[in-house]
């Protein structure tokens, strides 16, 4: 069986949350039968059309961007090109271009959709996507939603409620491999005190502001891990404030982010809006057996995070609420042990790309 993945952008040009996502389900079905391909834009479609891990990345050419869509001619023909070879389609939402796409396309192959997010931050665009949005969702045949509690939060999703199906994102240990010694004894050795990681792309809806605020009524360390539109704001804030305790560390490889995973008392994950779907850092925390710190938002954050089972979770945008967090886990070792045991159970149970992959080549041999 022969699957297209169709979203607007892929490694090697972004390798963010929904990236991942696709990489995982591609990887994870393979054992399966089932062969993947992957159809994203790129500014260089013919330099980044390349093998990946068993799959083929394949480009259109990106005209330009508005409203954080990618928008291209050439991926009309690229989509009907690649879906006549496929068996099944699966689309990843939102991408309003790929709504397009599909609908002019009159694919007559069955769909998947995963839905990874609702439209946040556009309303007022939204307002005028909002019909050809459902007419899409009503043309397809599954739509997958990644946790429990965005289904029963998400306006959208109810409305196609019957068609949905739920499976939790996950992630494949074998793409993290463990730190060495010496790795880590070089973080120990930058970071000596405990600290609070942060990981993920600097964006509006992630709250960092929110925990550099936090910063100031803490004297514990905080780690953040990334880049992104709201670094050199978030920079100049933390030199205005004279935040000590606060270290950006940039984009890093693997195997550091891997030791400062290991090395860390948890992760603090401020997001407070409702962009933030799902949260894939929780689930690294989670798969290192860390306890973690989120913001109630109605999303799949606390899915993977449970109050009291495997961390604390604070209402959103409360700054003083994720420092009293920090402080908690930071004075009580114990606790902080006794969650991160939790959350890698919940890992094992629930967030692995093989129950993913698994769950996805169900519905793959049920459209079939």
């Amino acid at each position: 069986m022969r699957v297209l993945h169709f979203f607007k952008t892929y490694w090697p040009d972004t390798f963010g949350g929904v990236e991942r996502t696709i990489h995982a389900i591609a990887k994870g079905t393979a054992k399966y039968g089932i062969q993947s391909d992957v159809l994203s834009l790129s500014s260089r479609p013919q330099q980044n059309t390349r093998e990946f891990d068993g799959h083929i990345a394949y480009k259109a050419k990106l005209d330009f961007e508005f409203a954080s869509t990618g928008f291209s001619r050439e991926v009309f023909g690229r989509f009907r090109e690649l879906s006549d070879k496929a068996d099944i389609v699966h689309y990843h939402f939102p991408w309003p271009v790929m709504d397009v796409v599909h609908l002019t396309s009159r694919l007559k192959k069955p769909t998947v959709v995963t839905y990874h997010s609702d439209i946040v931050k556009q309303r007022i665009l939204l307002q005028l996507y909002r019909p050809l949005m459902h007419r899409f969702l009503a043309s397809v045949d599954r739509i997958v939603a990644t946790s429990p509690n965005y289904l029963a939060t998400s306006d959208v999703l109810q409305r196609y409620r019957a068609k949905t199906t739920v499976i939790p994102l996950g992630l494949d240990e074998g793409d993290y491999p463990r730190a060495s010694n010496d790795v880590k004894a070089r973080w120990r050795e930058s970071f000596p005190k405990p600290f609070f990681l942060f990981v993920g792309v600097l964006r509006y809806y992630k709250g960092v502001h929110i925990l550099l605020e936090a910063a100031k009524q803490t004297d514990i360390d905080i780690l953040l891990i990334g880049e992104g539109p709201m670094e050199a704001s978030l920079k100049a804030y933390a030199k205005e404030h004279c935040l000590g305790n606060v270290h950006f560390l940039g984009a890093l490889p693997d195997a550091d982010k891997a030791a400062l995973l290991e090395l860390s008392t948890g992760l603090v994950f401020p997001s407070h809006l409702r962009s933030e779907a799902f949260g894939l850092s929780l689930v690294e925390a989670a798969m290192f057996g860390k306890p973690m710190i989120s913001c109630e938002i109605g999303t799949g954050t606390s899915f993977v995070n449970i109050e009291g089972e495997t961390g604390i979770i604070v209402k959103p945008g409360n700054p003083a609420a994720l420092a009293d967090a920090m402080k908690r886990l930071g004075n009580d070792r114990n606790v902080a042990r006794t969650l991160g045991r939790v959350a890698r159970l919940r890992y094992e149970e629930h967030f692995t790309a093989e129950r993913m992959g698994k769950a996805y080549a169900e519905i793959y041999h049920t459209l079939r």
